[in-house]
């Protein structure tokens, strides 16, 4: 989260800004791209807050506008952020979901200070490949899956930016294209496997485009099939989810909440989920309880603090 800049928008639909939700804080080798601009919002009076995404520029405003539409109307499910609320028109296009206190995939390499854990890559990769093959079932395509596209929270990953569908920049991390869709090819679920392996390669070694030794040993083969180049060869989401919750201790088809049991999240990153929470509502009271004409402080909004959700 960061405060806003001096040419940011004070204000998108009903919503008042609040902060960028996004850092622009690199780590590791290179910056990891955003495929859409994030703001936190809250509607005036403080009783809704939300993170708002906009086209990136020079991005296609009418597929922004139709895949928002699509995930709006179809999608739904434990490990997808819903859309809650859409409007706008031309480059002022923008969508909005429920917020809860959560860390792009970047951010919370940061705040681990390196690599995730092989648990924790695990269960974001079972979390994200029941998301897809729900949206695959529904007939979606999400197309622009990237590190930048899943958020962490307390209770699990978030799949993000189903308006952001892309073919390339902007907004395109490198890696996370599958090789039919830099060709102009159509994209297809295959592309979305492909676009997930090379999330969970980031997360497991901070880069999307690591060599085969330096990825753990446990998620070394997984990975490679999800980044084989022939779509046929990777495997379906379904097929992922149970490679990777596949244990001694977790029945058979006992899914991705199996692999978020406690201690699924490291402490640096659940302590950084605390304090963006707190910060939140710190920006939100300097909002609303700035001086008014007068001299006199207003009585601020009514506002519940964000539930962090379960640790």
């Amino acid at each position: 989260m960061e405060p806003l800049r001096s040419d940011d928008p004070r204000r998108i639909g009903p919503y008042d800004l609040v902060a960028r939700f996004d850092t622009e804080e690199p780590w590791a080798r290179g910056r990891v791209a955003v495929p859409e601009r994030r703001f936190i919002g809250r509607l005036p009076g403080g009783n809704r807050t939300v993170v708002i995404s906009t086209p990136l520029p020079g991005a296609d405003a009418a597929r922004f506008a139709v895949e928002a539409e699509a995930a709006r109307r179809r999608l739904a499910g434990d490990w997808i952020a819903p859309v809650a609320d859409l409007g706008g028109t031309g480059e002022a296009l923008w969508y909005a979901s429920p917020y809860l206190p959560a860390l792009p995939l970047p951010g919370a390499l940061a705040a681990h200070g390196g690599p995730l854990p092989e648990r924790t890559v695990r269960a974001v990769g079972a979390a994200l490949a029941e998301a897809l093959a729900a949206a695959h079932a529904w007939g979606v395509t999400h197309g622009g899956v990237s590190p930048g596209a899943v958020l962490l929270t307390a209770d699990g990953p978030w799949l993000t930016c189903f308006g952001a569908h892309r073919s390339g920049p902007p907004g395109a991390g490198a890696g996370s294209l599958p090789p039919e869709q830099v060709a102009g090819g159509q994209t297809l679920p295959p592309g979305d496997i492909y676009a997930l392996g090379s999330v969970l390669a980031y997360a497991a070694t901070g880069h999307t485009v690591p060599e085969r030794r330096e990825l753990p040993e446990g998620l070394r083969t997984t990975i490679a099939r999800c980044l084989a180049r022939d779509p046929a060869s990777r495997p379906q989401g379904g097929q992922l989810l149970a490679e990777l919750t596949r244990t001694e201790e977790a029945p058979a088809g006992s899914g991705a909440v199996a692999a978020l049991g406690p201690g699924w999240l490291p402490g640096a990153v659940i302590g950084a989920l605390v304090r963006q929470s707190a910060e939140l509502l710190a920006a939100e009271t300097d909002v609303a309880g700035g001086p008014v004409a007068g001299g006199e402080a207003p009585g601020g909004p009514s506002y519940e603090p964000t539930a962090l959700g379960r640790i």
